[in-house]
């Protein structure tokens, strides 16, 4: 499967457009919509030159493919798009291992979709505080995640 539009939304709401390159709160080096690497695999610097949003969709785009091959990989049962793209943008955000990791992930994979989607509550936390903006954006995926397609 490949993401769908309602996944590059929650990814450009939440993250931004930030045409410098900046620190993430988990201090690592980023750019664009989140981006942390370039579509050849280049870690972001802090001395990279700044980026446009087309630039920066097309690096979104490119490095999508590394989390949707993971979700794809770690899933071991059907998926429909939406949760498929919910995540893809937890994938995205928490990084591949965690979601291979994730207790999320297991029930998902026992075929237990509701105890899987109340699970996206639990990551709300950066550097062991409860960030809002985690909060807002596991709610968002996990509203996408249980929402059924037509």
């Amino acid at each position: 499967m490949q993401v769908s539009e309602a996944c590059l939304n929650i990814i450009r709401d939440f993250e931004g457009f930030r045409p410098m390159p900046y620190r993430c709160p988990a201090g690592v080096p980023t750019i664009g919509y989140g981006s942390t690497r370039y579509a050849d695999g280049t870690p972001v610097k802090l001395t990279d030159p700044p980026v446009t949003k087309e630039q920066a969709d097309e690096i979104m785009l490119e490095t999508l493919e590394r989390y949707e091959s993971a979700v794809n990989r770690y899933a071991l049962v059907e998926l429909n798009q939406n949760q498929f793209d919910a995540l893809v943008d937890f994938a995205y955000n928490a990084g591949p291992e965690n979601l291979r990791t994730s207790t999320l992930l297991k029930k998902l994979n026992k075929g237990d979709y509701a105890g899987s989607a109340a699970e996206f509550d639990r990551w709300v936390y950066g550097n062991g505080k409860k960030l809002s903006g985690l909060v807002r954006r596991r709610a968002a995926e996990r509203t996408l995640f249980e929402t059924p397609v037509a």
